[in-house]
């Protein structure tokens, strides 16, 4: 008999196991990761709790193909560069995209490590950091000898108030200065919209920080440049999916405000 792992985390930390439902669904067209199959196969849970909706999968998706696709990108121009995965998860992106030669840090709260290390096996080039985010500490354990960083931070920032995304992006600038960093983010509005999401009911998790223009980051130091605001409504693979979604997509990209509601940005700090 198969004996399924017990999951054991808080209401909050629970939110990690959204992505990783929408991950290993094979009923959408965009994305698809057999790992997060194989975990949520093995794992004692009733997902139906989280109540995920199919547009919140579709979502969770092309954030993740976007963001593998800025990691594969950085790794062509930086074969051995470093890559900090903040707020990782169970995510499997390591293993996704690895070139066999890049230098990877994962990091996320201590359960959720205790929780990984079921799961995910040790590598050489792999380290898994336990520690909150705004705990900044954690940033003394990251080795880089003086190579391009790009540092990932996938449904995280929404979770932390303003004043820890900016004191978290201030750090990465002194530490590690002119790394790329890709994060999503909502706009203000849709920020106090999504507490009213059905999974964020249920786990208890609050949103907090969201921003209308990211060129205001822009003015928190020095040299932080916003590289790119790609919006959900360009992902070329929206083709794939239903003629619903595809109007829902050409409508929503007609609107400032629909499109960045939730976007993914690209900086250099």
């Amino acid at each position: 008999m198969e004996i399924k792992e017990k999951i054991v985390l808080t209401l909050e930390q629970e939110t990690l196991l959204i992505p990783l439902f929408a991950k290993a669904n094979k009923n959408n067209p965009l994305f698809f990761d057999q790992k997060a199959k194989e975990i949520l196969d093995s794992i004692e849970y009733d997902f139906e709790k989280l109540q995920v909706p199919y547009k919140t999968v579709i979502l969770v998706c092309q954030r993740a193909k976007k963001m593998d696709t800025e990691v594969r990108n950085f790794l062509k121009r930086h074969p051995d560069g470093v890559v900090l995965h903040l707020g990782c998860g169970l995510d499997n992106r390591f293993w996704r995209v690895d070139n066999g030669r890049v230098k990877w840090y994962d990091l996320d709260m201590p359960p959720v490590v205790e929780l990984r290390k079921q799961f995910y096996a040790p590598n050489n080039r792999y380290t898994l950091i336990a520690s909150s985010v705004i705990d900044l500490a954690w940033v003394d354990k990251v080795s880089t000898g003086n190579k391009p960083v790009l540092v990932i931070l996938e449904g995280l920032l929404m979770y932390l108030e303003e004043f820890d995304v900016k004191e978290l992006f201030l750090k990465l600038h002194e530490v590690f200065p002119g790394c790329r960093l890709t994060a999503d983010a909502f706009s203000r509005m849709a920020a106090r919209v999504a507490n009213r999401h059905v999974s964020l009911k249920y786990t208890g998790a609050k949103i907090g920080w969201g921003v209308d223009d990211p060129r205001e980051i822009e003015c928190w130091a020095p040299g932080i440049q916003l590289i790119e605001e790609w919006y959900f409504s360009q992902d070329p693979d929206l083709e794939k999916l239903s003629a619903g979604y595809r109007w829902a997509y050409k409508l929503a990209g007609l609107s400032k405000a629909a499109r960045r509601a939730h976007r993914i940005l690209l900086l250099q700090l």
